[in-house]
C-alpha cells in the first residue's frame, strides 16, 4: 500500500515539474518585471519632462499645501525677501479672509553685495525696496532656468539717480546682483506667479528688506549709514503686517509713501514735494500703534547695548560705578611666601568670513539676540504688581 502511494506521489511530482517553466524562463521574467518597474519609476520622476518648463503645473505636494491653507492655486501672490536671513517668502490670498497669508519660505541660494540698497550699475549689489512685477517681466527663456526681472530701478531708485539693469530673481544658484534660487525653487515660484496672472492678478509686489524688521535688528543696525532708508522700508513692512494686503506704493519727495491718498486731481511726482495726502484712519492708527510699540522696544534694546559698549553692566548703568564697586568683595591678597604663576591663556583662532569677488555664499543667519537684547522683549509682559520695589527693579535689570 505504501509503495503504491509513493509511486503515485512521484508521478504527480514529475507531472507538476513539467508544467512549470525552467529557471531561465523565471529569471528572464523577473528581469523584465524589474525593468518595467524602473521605467515606471523614471516616468514618474519625469512626468513633466515633455512640458515646457514655464508651463509645468505645481507639484502634488504644493497643491495639497495650498488646499490645507485655504488658498486657490491661481489666487494673488506677494513675495518678501530678507537678505540677512537669506530667505524668500511667498504669500497668497486666502479664500475665507481675503487677506494674504504665508504659503512657503525658500532659502535663497545666493545673493550678492552687502546689506543696503543698490546704487549704481556694476556694484553687484542686490537691491532693496518695493518692486512691481508684471507678466512682461517674466522670462521663460532664461539662461538661469527661469527668471523674472525685479524692475530696478523703480521710481524711488530713479529719483535718487541709481542705475542698474537686469536685476533678477532666477535659478542656477549664481548671482551678480540678483537673488538666485535653485532650479526647483524658481520652478515653483515662477509657476505660482504664472497661475496668479492667469487668475487675474495684473502685477505682484516684491518687498526686499535687509533683515527682519524687528526692534532687535533695528537697534543692532542703528549706526548704519542706511538706517533712515531702512526705517522707511519698515513703514511699508508694517502696513502689510497690520492689513494683510499689499500696500499701495507711491513716491514723492524722493520717499516711499504707503496707502496714501492725494488731494483730488493731484498726482504723485517722485522728485517733487509730496502733496497733501491722507491715509485711511484704520490703517493709519494700526500702523502708528505698531510703530509705537516697536520704537519703545528698540529704545530699550539700544539703552542696553550702549551701556554694554560703554563698559557698564546693568547696575552701573543705573547707579554708576561707585555703587557697584561698593558691593564687590575686597580682593584677597596673595601670600608673599611663594609666587603664583598662571598658565598662558589658550590661543584662539577668530572665525573669518571669506567673500568671493562675485558673491559670498548664503550669509550666515543672524544668531538669536543675546540675553541683554532679549530682556527687552520680556519687559512688555512683565507683571510687577505683586512684587516689592527691589524685586521689580531686579527683574528690569536682569
Amino acid at each position: 500500500m505504501m509503495s503504491d502511494v509513493r509511486i503515485l506521489s512521484l508521478a504527480y511530482w514529475d507531472e507538476l515539474m513539467m508544467t512549470l517553466p525552467d529557471w531561465k524562463t523565471i529569471r528572464r521574467a523577473g528581469c523584465m518585471a524589474v525593468a518595467g518597474a524602473s521605467v515606471l519609476l523614471v516616468a514618474g520622476c519625469n512626468q513633466f519632462a515633455n512640458i515646457p518648463k514655464h508651463l509645468r503645473p505645481l507639484s502634488s505636494g504644493t497643491q495639497v499645501l495650498l488646499e490645507d491653507k485655504g488658498m486657490e492655486k491661481d489666487s494673488p501672490i506677494l513675495l518678501r525677501i530678507f537678505k540677512q536671513d537669506a530667505e524668500l517668502e511667498v504669500w497668497k490670498k486666502r479664500k475665507e479672509t481675503g487677506k494674504f497669508a504665508l504659503l512657503r519660505k525658500y532659502d535663497i541660494c545666493k545673493w550678492s553685495g552687502e546689506l543696503g540698497p543698490k546704487f549704481r550699475e556694476g556694484d553687484r549689489q542686490a537691491p532693496e525696496g518695493f518692486y512691481t512685477i508684471t507678466p512682461a517681466q517674466m522670462n521663460p527663456n532664461s539662461s538661469y532656468h527661469l527668471s523674472f526681472n525685479l524692475g530696478f530701478p523703480n521710481r524711488y531708485d530713479r529719483a535718487h539717480g541709481r542705475t542698474g539693469s537686469h536685476l533678477m530673481v532666477h535659478g542656477a544658484c549664481s548671482s551678480r546682483g540678483c537673488y538666485s534660487m535653485t532650479d526647483d525653487q524658481i520652478q515653483e515660484i515662477y509657476t505660482l506667479a504664472r497661475l496668479a496672472f492667469q487668475g487675474g492678478q495684473r502685477s505682484f509686489q516684491v518687498q526686499a528688506f535687509p533683515f527682519r524688521m524687528t526692534p532687535a535688528n533695528m537697534a543692532a543696525n542703528r549706526k548704519s549709514p542706511h538706517i533712515e532708508f531702512w526705517r522707511m522700508l519698515k513703514e511699508g513692512h508694517d502696513h502689510f503686517q497690520v492689513t494683510g494686503q499689499p500696500p499701495k506704493i507711491d513716491v514723492c519727495s524722493k520717499r516711499y509713501v504707503f496707502n496714501a491718498v492725494p488731494q483730488a486731481g493731484v498726482k504723485f511726482n517722485a522728485t517733487a514735494e509730496c502733496p497733501d495726502i491722507s491715509v485711511p484712519d484704520p490703517i493709519r492708527l494700526a500702523v502708528a500703534e505698531r510703530q509705537r510699540r516697536d520704537e519703545t522696544k528698540t529704545e530699550q534694546i539700544v539703552a542696553r547695548l550702549e551701556a554694554r559698549e560703554n563698559g557698564k553692566g546693568p547696575l552701573q548703568s543705573l547707579f554708576g560705578n561707585t555703587a557697584v564697586a561698593s558691593a564687590q568683595p575686597a580682593p584677597q591678597s596673595t601670600p608673599t611666601s611663594f609666587v603664583v604663576a598662571s598658565e598662558p591663556a589658550p590661543k584662539t583662532v577668530a572665525a573669518a568670513t571669506v567673500a568671493a569677488a562675485e558673491k559670498k555664499p548664503v550669509p550666515e543667519k543672524q544668531s538669536e539676540p543675546d540675553n541683554e537684547i532679549a530682556t527687552a522683549y520680556s519687559l512688555e509682559t512683565e507683571d510687577t504688581g505683586s512684587d516689592g520695589f527691589i524685586s521689580s527693579l531686579m527683574k528690569r535689570i536682569w
